[in-house]
């Protein structure tokens, strides 16, 4: 187990921001990252959990604690039943699926983080999220001290939210288990528009599982949301803000406001969300409401490929970003009154 002091955590991120950590301490087995966090616990210093960095904005002040890299490695197939410790980077992992022609998580590909991270935010993207294939996961319990196994239905998975992220200082993920499907190898059903059109098929329609996984890492490439050292439109943590999901009162209220700002036969995107409610784009609301691509003049700005994705242009401190972060969610709000909410999670810092 490796210890370093006073060591910056910007490295550690894909927003590449972050100031020094007290201590921080690289778990390979899931004895280390157990004793690493029982030790911290015992003592009573903060803990931060960090896997791939994708979905961290920390401080320019950093943390004042133990920061946990787990670097765990475990890639276990057997069948159609897959075993990944928390470690194993995730776009690695969905890339061995496919070559081993197995479906249910190729529309995830290119998708930045790591193993252990896709069970929190429930990751999702392309139609595809990891709550449709996950059938349990192993973590260690920090209030009662032990290893557990927690189904699917206990992970109260629901949209980019789970059982894990409503009480993040309870879990720690150890492995995650997904059960692929043997198609003949051919992808899952493609259910999300945009991948359709780009494979020449009808929603709901099969191809070959390497047709799938090349089409959504083209897609993604367009997006800058594959790592890319020399694109600093990758140098984010993806769609900064999640999709609202609005009660039919509030959608109807949002509705009036779409149609008084951009006129009478404007339509904002509407998708059912189970429950009378209806899900709209982030995306979407970011750009109508005057926050387009490259927005921005300091060296935070919104991606040139992707309004949803705020991006560090090299140089950003932490505080840059979010002040970009809060004109935008100020300025939807004004304009639509909705008020966006963040993806990524903030350590001690706040919107």
């Amino acid at each position: 187990m490796q210890e370093l002091h006073d060591a910056s955590l910007a490295p550690l991120t894909t927003f590449r921001l972050g100031g020094p950590v007290t201590r921080l301490v690289t778990a390979t087995t899931d004895a280390e990252v157990i004793a690493a966090v029982r030790d911290a616990d015992t003592a009573g210093t903060p803990l931060l959990i960090i896997g791939g960095g994708s979905n961290l904005v920390i401080g320019d002040k950093g943390f004042e604690g133990t920061a946990l890299v787990i670097a765990t490695k475990g890639f276990a197939l057997d069948g159609t039943s897959l075993e990944l410790a928390a470690g194993e980077v995730w776009t690695d992992a969905v890339a061995r699926t496919v070559e081993a022609g197995l479906a249910g998580v190729e529309c995830l590909s290119g998708i930045p983080g790591s193993a252990g991270a896709t069970p929190i935010q429930n990751v999702g993207a392309y139609g595809q999220e990891v709550s449709s294939t996950i059938t349990e996961v192993i973590a260690y319990d920090r209030r009662t001290g032990e290893t557990v196994t927690l189904g699917n239905e206990e992970c109260d998975f629901s949209y980019r939210h789970s059982r894990f992220k409503a009480d993040p200082e309870r879990y720690v993920v150890l492995r995650v288990r997904f059960a692929l499907e043997d198609a003949d190898g051919l992808s899952g059903p493609i259910r999300y528009a945009e991948t359709a059109r780009a494979l020449g098929v009808e929603p709901g329609g099969r191809v070959p599982l390497a047709a799938a996984r090349e089409t959504v890492l083209k897609l993604r490439a367009g997006k800058g949301m594959v790592l890319d050292p020399e694109d600093h439109d990758t140098w984010s943590a993806g769609s900064f803000f999640t999709n609202p999901i609005l009660t039919a009162e509030q959608f109807a209220a949002f509705h009036a406001r779409v149609k008084e700002r951009l006129g009478a036969d404007a339509e904002p995107p509407a998708y059912p969300a189970g429950e009378g409610r209806t899900k709209t784009s982030a995306a979407w609301l970011i750009d109508k409401a005057g926050f387009t691509k490259g927005y921005g003049s300091g060296p935070a700005r919104i991606s040139t490929k992707h309004t949803l994705a705020l991006t560090n242009r090299g140089g950003a401190t932490t505080e840059d970003l979010l002040a970009l972060a809060r004109d935008v969610v100020a300025g939807v709000r004004e304009a639509f009154g909705i008020t966006l909410v963040n993806e990524p999670v903030m350590v001690g810092v706040s919107l």
